[in-house]
């Protein structure tokens, strides 16, 4: 009788194993085809682009890069083609500036402000940037993307009071 419980005991034993085993496989299979479902960027190449070629690269920078199908846009600010600072003093007016150049970036990559998921703001006045944000409810449609608005004591240029950059996600 202790013979046959033990053979019993033995041969629960193997047949839970089996069952565990069997389970962990089926489970393997299932994450391989999760997996498979999702796209997953490798080794894609950084595409760069310059809006204004002589002033970034005399500067040092790359206004945006795109890797995948996200896009990063360095801070626009309200330059000339000659890289010199425009409508000093005007806020409002440099906003609208930088908004301008922002959206020929985003033509570039066959985008739109809407496809924009995060803008951070840098400005020297933040009391007169509050009073004039509601400009962007003409660039941001749909939806506004997250981002931090962030007042400053200085830009690059003392002229410039606003410089705004972009996190882009565009769709495949």
């Amino acid at each position: 009788m202790k013979t046959i419980l033990k053979k019993v005991k033995l041969m629960s034993i193997c047949i839970g194993l089996a069952f565990t085993i069997q389970s962990c496989g089926e489970k393997k299979n299932e994450l391989e085809d999760q997996t498979k479902n999702k796209s997953i960027i490798v080794d894609e190449k950084p595409e760069y682009f310059l809006l204004r070629p002589k002033v970034e690269k005399a500067y040092g920078y790359s206004h945006a890069v795109k890797i995948g199908n996200m896009i990063k846009i360095s801070g626009a600010v309200s330059f000339d083609d000659e890289g010199k600072p425009t409508a000093k003093g005007d806020l409002a007016q440099q906003m609208k500036n930088c908004y301008a150049d922002l959206d020929k970036i985003l033509k570039h990559y066959d985008c739109t402000f809407d496809d924009v998921i995060m803008e951070n703001i840098f400005t020297t006045n933040m009391p007169l940037f509050l009073e004039i944000s509601g400009y962007r409810k003409e660039i941001y449609k749909k939806n506004f993307p997250t981002g931090s608005w962030l007042g400053v004591k200085a830009l690059a240029f003392p002229e410039l009071m606003i410089e705004i950059e972009l996190e882009v996600y565009k769709p495949q």
